[in-house]
């Protein structure tokens, strides 16, 4: 399935990723999908800080990447769901922790290394990819894969 609106810019710094991130958790919505690839320190846990701040997530709680834990739940105007698949090596590790259960919870899912599991990323969704340009730039690329994530090209 193609992309129906794809953008892409260049981050210099992490706070300029983590802006990003918050522009983006303010246009989220109940329901919304976000799929984050990218390798290891790409910024990926970066992004997804700044996305908690947009929804509204207390400083108090502070967002860390859920590799070891696997899923980390945070409670803002919207209940973010931020997974992590990259210690998953099969699909029945992801059925096992309740994935599909909170899709269906109204708020917002988050899954870093989303690529590992394609068939699990719902068609409608916005994928966001962010890979190392240089040492301190990256290239933050999203792309949308149904027509209410074009907010977040405004």
């Amino acid at each position: 399935m193609l992309p129906l609106v794809t953008q892409r810019c260049l981050t210099r710094q992490a706070e300029e990723t983590r802006a990003l991130g918050i522009r983006f958790g303010r246009r989220a919505q109940a329901g919304d999908f976000v799929a984050c690839c990218g390798a290891l320190g790409a910024g990926k846990t970066t992004f997804v800080q700044g996305f908690a701040e947009g929804l509204g997530v207390g400083v108090d709680d502070y967002v860390r990447s859920p590799t070891f834990a696997l899923l980390h739940v945070y409670h803002g105007r919207l209940p973010l769901y931020h997974f992590d698949f990259y210690r998953l090596s099969c699909l029945t590790e992801v059925q096992d922790i309740g994935f599909e259960d909170y899709l269906e919870e109204g708020g917002v899912t988050i899954v870093e290394w989303a690529d590992k599991f394609p068939q699990l990323v719902p068609a409608w969704h916005v994928a966001v990819s962010i890979r190392l340009a240089t040492s301190d730039r990256r290239c933050v690329q999203w792309m949308a894969y149904d027509r209410s994530y074009v907010r977040y090209f405004l």
